[in-house]
């Protein structure tokens, strides 16, 4: 089988590569609207399944896994910030706190579609605003839903508790893909 990863992460790159799996990236273009009906736990899995579905159709043989993560604290839904100012929001509002972190993955063959969401609860240290500062100054985290990558020096500085998978938080719950694509 021939598997294309629509993710132009470098987190999910690497870690579909460390899963050993060996792949193709494709781009897929699809506006990335959740509609206000849409639950902040239902939000990856909708988002995963959309950019699945803007995908051209699979021929015999190919498998496409599609992916999206998102934030949440207190049911408010934290996106990739648009700018400086937002990801010192977003920070500010994690700060001391725990959230979730949703990650919704969609493996898709031309005979069928799967879709499921991981979750887990990331619980932060109090961030003071000159850590703020520094963590966004040294690794731009703009590509990153929360304003935040686990493995950067944010979260090895900040984070207290996890309950949940590692790689769920970091953007691609590799337990359960590895499970579907063993099954496909």
């Amino acid at each position: 089988m021939k598997l294309l990863l629509a993710s132009q992460s470098p987190r999910r790159k690497e870690l579909l590569s460390n899963l050993g799996f060996t792949f193709e990236v494709v781009k897929i273009d699809c506006e990335e609207i959740v509609p206000e009906h849409i639950q902040v736990g239902e939000s990856a899995a909708y988002l995963s399944e959309l950019k699945a579905s803007a995908f051209r159709s699979l021929e015999e043989g190919e498998v496409l896994l599609t992916a999206d993560t998102v934030v949440a604290i207190d049911n408010q839904f934290l996106g990739k910030p648009e700018d400086e100012e937002d990801a010192k929001k977003m920070l500010r509002l994690l700060s001391g706190k725990t959230h979730q972190v949703y990650t919704g993955i969609t493996i898709k063959t031309s005979e069928k579609t799967i879709t499921e969401t991981d979750v887990a609860e990331v619980e932060f240290d109090d961030i003071t605003d000159q850590e703020i500062e520094y963590y966004i100054h040294q690794y731009q985290p703009f590509d990153k839903a929360g304003s935040y990558g686990i493995q950067e020096w944010l979260g090895m500085a900040k984070i207290k508790r996890l309950n949940g998978s590692f790689y769920t938080i970091m953007g691609l719950p590799t337990h359960l893909v590895y499970k579907i694509l063993r099954e496909i």
